[in-house]
C-alpha cells in the first residue's frame, strides 16, 4: 500500500501533466503570428488571443521614425515596425531624394547632431553619395528591429481617460492591420508613433488637421507643395558645368544668365532657373524648377527639380499614376539638359525611382503647434527635443506658381509637445507629421530637425517612460534641465539653447 507522502507526491505530478498538456493545447489552437514573428522582439505584455504586445509600435518606416525605434530597442524596449508601404525606406530609399538639406544657425554652423551626423559627414566628403551606400547606412538602423512591409490599418480601438483639469485624455489602445498574407491582426502598445508620409495612423484617430498652404491665400480647400521625382543621370561632365559657371563670374552676369541663387562647387549645384523654367512639359501635372543637383561622382549626378502636382499619397494608385507621368518625362527633360546645361551635353539617364519624394501631405493638430513666429525669433522651448535652422522654404502648388520664402531664422528649438498628439497620452508623430503651422512648417519639415526629434524621443521613452515610469507628457520643466543634461553628456546632443 503507498504511504501517505507517496499518494501525495504521485496526485502533484498528475496535476502538474494536467497543467503541461493544457498548455500545450493552447500553444496549438493560438491565433497564427505574423510571418515574420521567428525575428521579432518578445511582447512586452500578453494582450489576449490573437494580439501581439509591445512597448513601441511604429507605423512607417521614414528614416525620422526608424531613429526613434532604434533608440528605443537600444534601451531594451520590445519595438515593431509596421510599414504600409511594399519596400521600407520611405523617401530617402525608395523615393531616392539623395539630395541633403542642411540646417545652420546664422554663423553657417551645421545643427546636424545625433545618429545622422555621419551620414551627413560621408554625404559632404562623397564617400555616401549614391543610393548603394545610402541604403548601407539605412539597413544598420533597422537590421535589429523586426519591421512588417504591405500592411493596411484596417481599425483601432480607443479609450478615454482621466485627464488633468479639465481636459480629457484618449488613450490608442490597440490597432487592427491587414497583413499581406490576407489575415488580420492586432497590436498593443504603450506608445504608437505615426511614422508614414500620408498619416495612415493619425487620420484615423478623429484631431483637427493642421490648415495647410491654402491658408497662404485664404483658400477652402486643402493644398499642399508638389512632391518630387528624384532624376538620375550619368555620362555627366561636371568639371565643364563648374567652369562654364565660374566664366560667367562676377555674379551679376551668372544671375543675369541663368538665375538667381545659381551656384555650382565640386560637389553640389542649385538655380538655373532662366533654363529650367522655359522647360515647357508634356504634361500639366509636372512642372521643371531650378536645379537641386549633387554630383555623386564617376559622371553621375542626382537632381531634385521635377515636381509633381495633385498627389494623393494615401491612394497607392494616385502614386503610381505620377510615378509613371515623370518617368514618361524624363527623357525629354534629358534632351532639354543636354542642349542647355553646360556638362550635359552627352548626359543620359541612370534608372528610375518607383517612388516619390512627398513633401507636404495633413498634418493633424499636437499639443502645441510650432508657429512662424517661433521660428523667426529662435524661440527655445523648455522641452526642446530637436533644434532647426533651415530658411523657410515653401515649393511650388498650382496655385503658388513657383515656391515662396519667409526668410532664414537662426537656430531656434522644437517642443516635445509639437511631436504629441493632442488630447491622447501614448501617440507620437514623427517627421513631416509634426505640429506646425505652414509657414514654420517650412523649415521644420527636412530630415535633419525631425530627426533628431525622434532620436530624442526614442531615448526619452527609455529613460525616462519605461524606466522612470512617466508618460511623455508628465515630464515637467525640472525632468527637461536633468534630460538637456544627460542628452549633452551620454549623446553629444545639445538642444537646450
Amino acid at each position: 500500500m503507498p504511504t501517505d507522502l507517496e499518494r501525495k507526491q504521485t496526485l502533484a505530478l498528475r496535476l502538474l501533466s494536467m497543467f503541461l498538456c493544457t498548455l500545450l493545447l493552447l500553444e496549438t489552437v493560438r491565433v497564427p503570428a505574423p510571418a515574420s514573428a521567428a525575428s521579432e522582439t518578445p511582447p512586452s505584455a500578453p494582450c489576449g488571443t490573437g494580439c501581439n504586445g509591445y512597448d513601441v509600435v511604429v507605423i512607417g518606416s521614414e528614416i525620422e521614425g526608424v531613429l526613434l525605434a532604434r533608440e528605443a530597442h537600444a534601451a531594451g524596449l520590445s519595438v515593431l515596425i509596421l510599414d504600409p508601404r511594399e519596400k521600407p525606406g520611405g523617401e530617402l530609399i525608395q523615393g531616392q531624394m539623395l539630395v541633403l538639406d542642411e540646417p545652420n544657425d546664422n554663423r553657417k554652423r551645421s545643427l546636424v547632431q545625433g545618429e545622422l551626423k555621419p551620414l551627413y559627414d560621408g554625404y559632404k566628403a562623397g564617400n555616401i553619395r549614391k543610393l548603394p551606400a545610402f541604403e548601407s547606412y539605412y539597413r544598420k538602423l533597422i537590421r535589429e528591429i523586426p519591421l512588417r512591409s504591405g500592411i493596411t490599418i484596417d481599425g483601432v480601438e480607443i479609450e478615454d481617460t482621466d485627464g488633468q483639469g479639465t481636459e480629457q485624455r484618449k488613450t490608442l489602445k490597440s490597432v487592427t492591420y491587414l497583413a499581406n498574407d490576407g489575415k488580420l491582426y492586432q497590436v498593443q502598445a504603450g506608445y504608437f508613433v505615426e511614422n508614414t508620409d500620408f498619416n495612415a495612423l493619425t487620420v484615423h484617430l478623429g484631431n483637427l488637421r493642421i490648415p495647410g498652404m491654402e491658408s497662404l491665400y485664404n483658400g477652402t480647400k486643402p493644398d499642399y507643395m508638389a512632391a518630387t521625382y528624384m532624376l538620375r543621370f550619368k555620362s555627366v561632365n561636371w568639371n565643364k558645368l563648374h567652369q562654364a559657371v565660374l566664366e560667367d563670374y562676377p555674379l551679376t552676369n551668372v544671375v543675369k544668365k541663368y538665375g538667381a541663387n545659381t551656384y555650382v562647387d565640386w560637389d553640389f549645384a542649385t538655380g538655373f532657373s532662366n533654363l529650367t523654367y522655359n522647360y515647357r512639359p508634356r504634361d500639366s501635372h509636372l512642372m521643371l524648377r531650378g536645379l537641386n543637383a549633387t554630383y555623386q561622382k564617376d559622371g553621375e549626378v542626382i537632381i531634385n527639380s521635377l515636381l509633381v502636382y495633385d498627389v494623393d499619397p494615401a491612394d497607392p494608385q494616385s502614386v503610381r499614376s505620377a510615378v509613371a507621368r515623370a518617368k514618361a518625362e524624363a527623357p525629354y527633360i534629358a534632351k532639354y539638359l543636354r542642349k542647355h546645361i553646360p556638362g550635359f551635353g552627352k548626359a543620359e539617364l541612370n534608372g528610375y525611382p518607383d517612388y516619390l519624394y512627398i513633401r507636404d501631405y495633413n498634418r493633424y493638430e499636437t499639443d502645441y503647434v510650432l508657429n512662424y513666429k517661433d521660428v523667426m525669433s529662435g524661440r527655445m522651448f523648455w522641452d526642446n527635443v530637436t533644434v532647426g535652422g533651415y530658411t523657410v522654404d515653401l515649393q511650388a502648388t498650382r496655385v503658388v506658381k513657383k515656391g515662396i520664402g519667409y526668410g532664414k531664422p537662426d537656430r531656434y528649438g522644437i517642443p516635445l509637445r509639437s511631436f504629441e498628439l493632442k488630447s491622447y497620452d501614448n501617440v507620437l508623430v514623427a517627421g513631416k507629421n509634426i505640429g506646425a503651422e505652414i509657414k514654420a512648417y517650412g523649415s521644420a519639415r527636412i530630415i535633419p530637425t525631425t530627426a533628431l526629434a525622434g532620436e530624442t524621443m526614442g531615448i526619452l521613452l527609455g529613460r525616462e517612460w519605461k524606466q522612470g515610469h512617466k508618460r511623455l507628457s508628465e515630464l515637467t520643466p525640472g525632468d527637461f534641465r536633468r534630460i538637456h543634461r544627460y542628452l549633452k553628456k551620454d549623446y553629444d546632443i545639445r538642444i537646450d539653447q
